[in-house]
């Protein structure tokens, strides 16, 4: 079984969400919690784009004992230099320098020729080498670029030192069959590809950067980058609490898996939320409130006598636990299953009281708690006796 690394970019990718910059004590509590879970690589930010950035980057860099921590730089000096000094003092330090590829990016965006891309990338992961021995290098928009240009600027800049490939879905374009063939295409054609790692960056704006990254992971690539909630630019990025537990429930399928530790995503996942002013959706796979709750009476039923009918995920593993919503879709096993554990006890003609008062009630309200359930059961009791 093959390990593939994560590589988190909440504070860096994450933190570019509109509206969600958080402050220094927050980002460095959040490294903290991600450093403590064993993600492999924390992107700290983009140093050079601003003072507060440089210092909560170099802030976590000397506080972070387990994982590397990586800066992101473009393909010029100050950049690359500002990265450095913010990361210099990391016990596993990581620059992380990208450049455009597509033909979009290249005339619209940037304005320079193939060759010259070329000639900027492999400077700057000859600088970045200088000041750190790993360097990761980003080909920007890359499911929009040429494939063999991908191969020529990928085999450039491994001669050039480069450790780590990464091939970002920028945009959120490509769909997984086609990030599968990509994949294995660079894998066959990129010169050195034997002494550096391929990564993948995918994006959600069409509701498939999670699926990308596993395609690509069948594909061979050995790093996923992504976000707690999936926070990110537009639609946000591959979540990371779907990428660890899908590798985990999916093992033998994908050949490979995570070394992060789940048993605290939800408690992560809370503290993003709350840093970044984000609240995580109800359907949202893993850490949403809905993630393992239940009010189908038939699933309600299935899961009382055994979790894994309507559970593949132990919720237990993410830090969650198993939630029988009573509501109007409700079956009486559900019901009386809550009624026990509460304590509540009924005869028969309690039993049947108990149950109608809870269908009115259910028809009238979206939820029933145990309050109610309580003040349900005084009344079959009193009823009952008079």
């Amino acid at each position: 079984m093959e390990t593939v690394e994560i590589f988190d970019t909440t504070l860096r990718d994450g933190e570019q969400s509109p509206g969600a910059a958080m402050t220094a004590a927050t980002r460095l509590r959040i490294a903290r919690l991600l450093d403590e879970a064993g993600v492999d690589t924390i992107e700290a930010g983009f140093p050079v784009s601003n003072d507060v950035s440089f210092a909560s980057v170099k802030q976590i860099a000397k506080r972070t004992r387990n994982a590397r921590v990586a800066a992101l730089a473009r393909c010029n000096q100050q950049d690359i230099e500002a990265a450095a000094r913010a990361v210099g003092g990391a016990r596993r330090p990581r620059i992380h320098v990208f450049i455009a590829t597509s033909p979009v990016h290249l005339r619209h965006k940037l304005g320079i020729s193939t060759e010259r891309a070329v000639e900027m990338a492999t400077d700057a992961v000859r600088r970045a080498r200088t000041y750190c021995n790993d360097v990761e290098f980003s080909a920007e928009d890359a499911t929009r670029s040429d494939p063999a240009f991908l191969v020529q600027i990928f085999s450039a800049v491994v001669r050039a030192g480069a450790g780590t490939l990464n091939v970002p879905d920028t945009v959120g374009y490509t769909t997984p069959a086609e990030m599968e063939a990509l994949i294995r295409y660079l894998r066959e054609r990129v010169d050195g590809i034997e002494s550096a790692g391929i990564s993948v960056h995918t994006h959600d704006d069409l509701g498939m950067a999670t699926a990308n990254a596993l395609a690509a992971v069948r594909a061979g690539a050995r790093q996923i980058e992504c976000t707690i909630n999936g926070i990110g630019e537009r639609a946000g990025n591959c979540a990371l609490e779907e990428v660890v537990v899908a590798l985990q429930t999916r093992a033998e399928l994908f050949g490979a898996t995570a070394r992060f530790d789940t048993s605290n995503l939800q408690h992560i996942s809370r503290t993003v939320a709350r840093g970044t002013r984000m609240p995580v959706q109800k359907n949202k796979a893993v850490v949403g409130a809905n993630a393992f709750a239940h009010e189908s009476g038939i699933h309600q039923d299935g899961v009382l006598k055994e979790r894994t009918t309507y559970e593949i995920v132990d919720p237990r593993s993410v830090g969650r636990t198993t939630t029988l919503t009573l509501g109007r879709n409700s079956g009486r096993h559900a019901l009386f299953a809550r009624a026990g554990a509460l304590g509540l006890r009924f005869d028969e003609e309690e039993r049947r009281r108990f149950a109608r008062a809870f269908d009115q009630l259910a028809a009238q309200q979206a939820s029933v708690g145990d309050a109610d359930l309580i003040a349900l059961a005084g009344r079959a009791h009193a009823e009952r006796a008079s």
